[in-house]
């Protein structure tokens, strides 16, 4: 496959969610596309398959995939080529059957979810829209003329934080811990690990589990599918599916009880007032943002206060040296350097 490896790297269902068993990955998404799409995707090699990321329709322009070690275009019958007008060329037909078939031709039933630009599809899988927003008083309404959409698997690897944890608690308690991470390094797949052992308890650190609250604004931390979990995030887990994180953290507060507060790519202002909220109340805090580095983070708007008053105990840093979820560094709170990358987990359940 390195020939096609031009980016480095690793019941009825209700409407516009529909799909294939809690979680059914690939399989899953191939009963929405077209017969010839879907037979080319089933044919690619095995390897790409297992780390298959996203595949791409773009109306018109060739069939487009992207997994763990890179992306390529895909021919007819499922061979992979590094040359774009050599692939399958989607079909505006193609890409009517594919938006009819996740949406059960009911678009004016997902206005709401149109409006975010997405739609969620059981499994936890998420479809990217793109075409002419429909505006009116300056917001968006919803979504018409499609000219593409962007199939995102959704991926558990159970055991990928195992070998942070012992980081992560001190005297039994879950340290405030953010996770730095540029795009497509694997941050939602961590984040969603480390919650699952939060949650689930650790044997061999003696750590029994406590309950943790989620808000997952855009469904992809859980993946939920009518207000149900697709992907593993633990027992003792609440998830808050579509909701703002500023208000949705307060809610759980609240009213949940947790011990442990997490979302996902914080940054707005009104999230981090809420974030304070949350640590005076004594409920700790894991989170992501999108960031490179510490420093990159600290020239963000209000986010400098936040590190230099140790509000975070615990900074996990990733990138892709050795492919998505690459651990560059872990620090402390202050900066100090716990143990220098890169490496990765295992990805072992535990």
């Amino acid at each position: 496959m390195g020939s096609v490896r031009l980016v480095k790297g690793d019941g009825k269902p209700p409407l516009g969610q529909a799909g294939e068993g809690r979680g059914g990955g690939l399989s899953g998404l191939l009963a929405f596309l077209p017969a010839a799409v879907a037979t080319s995707l089933a044919a690619l090699p095995l390897e790409v398959k297992a780390a298959l990321e996203e595949i791409r329709l773009r109306r018109e322009r060739p069939l487009q995939v992207r997994w763990g070690a890179g992306e390529g275009w895909v021919q007819a019958g499922g061979t992979l080529t590094a040359v774009p007008n050599l692939a399958y060329i989607v079909s505006e037909n193609d890409l009517s059957q594919t938006i009819q078939a996740l949406t059960r031709s009911s678009l004016y039933a997902l206005e709401e979810e149109l409006r975010s630009g997405y739609i969620t599809v059981r499994g936890g899988h998420r479809v990217g829209l793109v075409g002419e927003a429909v505006v009116r008083q300056g917001e968006v309404q919803t979504l018409k003329n499609f000219a593409g959409l962007n199939l995102r698997l959704a991926r558990s690897i159970p055991g990928c934080a195992r070998e942070l944890m012992p980081y992560l608690l001190e005297q039994g308690r879950p340290l405030n811990t953010l996770i730095l991470s540029p795009p497509r390094c694997g941050k939602t797949t961590l984040l969603r690990d480390i919650i699952r052992l939060f949650s689930n308890g650790i044997g061999e650190l003696k750590f029994p589990g406590v309950n943790v609250g989620v808000v997952d604004e855009r469904s992809e931390i859980a993946g939920c599918w009518l207000g149900v979990p697709q992907l593993d995030v633990g027992p003792r887990t609440d998830v808050l599916d579509r909701c703002p994180k500023a208000a949705g953290m307060l809610m759980l507060l609240r009213s949940m009880g947790p011990e442990v507060i997490a979302t996902d790519e914080i940054g707005r202002p009104e999230e981090l007032a809420a974030l304070q909220d949350i640590l005076n109340a004594g409920v700790t805090i894991l989170a992501s943002v999108h960031a490179g580095s510490l420093e990159e983070l600290k020239h963000r708007p209000g986010w400098r206060p936040l590190l230099e008053r140790g509000f975070w105990q615990r900074l996990i840093i990733l990138g892709r040296t050795l492919g998505p979820g690459t651990i560059e560094f872990l620090l402390s709170g202050d900066g100090r350097t716990l143990r220098r990358g890169p490496w990765r987990g295992e990805g072992k359940a535990c």
